[in-house]
């Protein structure tokens, strides 16, 4: 029978009941909410580290705004590819701070220079907002390399988890048709792919896995304030090229995105696109923020990650 881990099942009890309670004395909804409750979770139940040899901060220049980013250089005397990784939060919660354990661990994993942008949050600065920010930092990337004197090898991967790969997916999308932005992968971590939110899973697994439909619907309509076609701005329902870059999907089986993370992956392959796809058929949404409950299938992520961006990012020569 389809099960959740067990390793999950005594923390999303508690987790359910502490969910009632909350409704029960009147809690209401909030940005703010939002941000404490995934920086609690990722606080609690992922360790800091590992340690990395070269961090600090840098600006990159947008059109209409300055894109504060993180960079975590593994290696600060060698040339690296370069990996920008787009935060998850429902475009309304997370952060640098928030997720620097995790980019850590992709750093440590993969050995690419990741880079972290600070894009702007809903419900202050609604789409397309943070979807501008994802993309000058793709575009500024490497001139924000090149600006702290740092190596790095001219190849530019995407990854994100949830509401960042949305961004990830659609930046890279656009650069089917953009010349000037080459990204070699993309890595897209329990997927957010449909603002429509049509398909099964949203009803299957909507309540009671950590990440429920009514809050999805909830991030979805801070996000979207003006009207905004959401199909047309689902990476699910974007025109798929050839040029769309390799692309690897992690899925959970009671994640209630699971259906859209399936979904692209079948229409990446039928766009003759290299894709692949590793999923947890007992694993819930945002996992890799629990990763102390579900430590072995953290490393086998991060392992796979890696392996993907080695195959993917090999030199032209090699």
């Amino acid at each position: 029978m389809h099960a959740v881990s067990p390793k999950l099942t005594d923390w999303l009890l508690q987790l359910n009941q502490l969910i009632r309670r909350l409704q029960q004395s009147g809690y209401k909804p909030t940005a703010i909410g939002a941000r404490e409750a995934l920086a609690n979770v990722t606080r609690t139940l992922v360790s800091p580290g590992p340690d990395i040899a070269w961090v600090n901060d840098e600006i990159v220049h947008g059109r209409d705004y300055s894109v504060p980013v993180r960079i975590y250089h593994p290696a600060p005397d060698e040339a690296r590819p370069v990996l920008l990784f787009l935060h998850g939060g429902g475009h309304t919660a997370g952060s640098v701070s928030v997720y620097d354990p995790i980019s850590r661990r992709l750093a440590a994993a993969t050995g690419c220079v990741v880079v972290v942008p600070e894009y702007r949050l809903a419900p202050e600065n609604p789409y397309p907002a943070a979807l501008h920010d994802a993309y000058a930092a793709a575009r500024g990337v490497f001139s924000a390399l090149d600006a702290r004197g740092l190596p790095f090898v001219r190849q530019l991967a995407l990854a994100g988890d949830s509401a960042g790969a949305a961004l990830a997916a659609t930046v890279s999308a656009r650069s089917q048709h953009d010349t000037a932005l080459q990204i070699a992968a993309q890595i897209l971590i329990y997927p957010s792919l449909d603002y429509s939110m049509s398909l099964p899973s949203i009803t299957e697994n909507g309540e009671g896995y950590f990440l429920n439909s009514d809050r999805i619907a909830w991030y979805f309509d801070n996000y979207f304030q003006h009207g905004e076609d959401r199909l047309a701005a689902s990476p699910l329902h974007m025109t798929v090229t050839p040029r769309m870059p390799a692309t690897l999907v992690v899925s959970a089986g009671f994640d209630p995105l699971r259906d859209e993370a399936l979904r692209y992956v079948d229409k990446l392959l039928s766009a003759g696109v290299v894709c692949e796809h590793l999923h947890f058929d007992d694993l819930i949404h945002a996992f890799l923020n629990m990763e102390q409950l579900v430590a072995d299938e953290c490393a086998r992520t991060y392992q796979h990650m890696a392996g993907f961006l080695a195959r993917q990012l090999q030199p032209a020569d090699a």
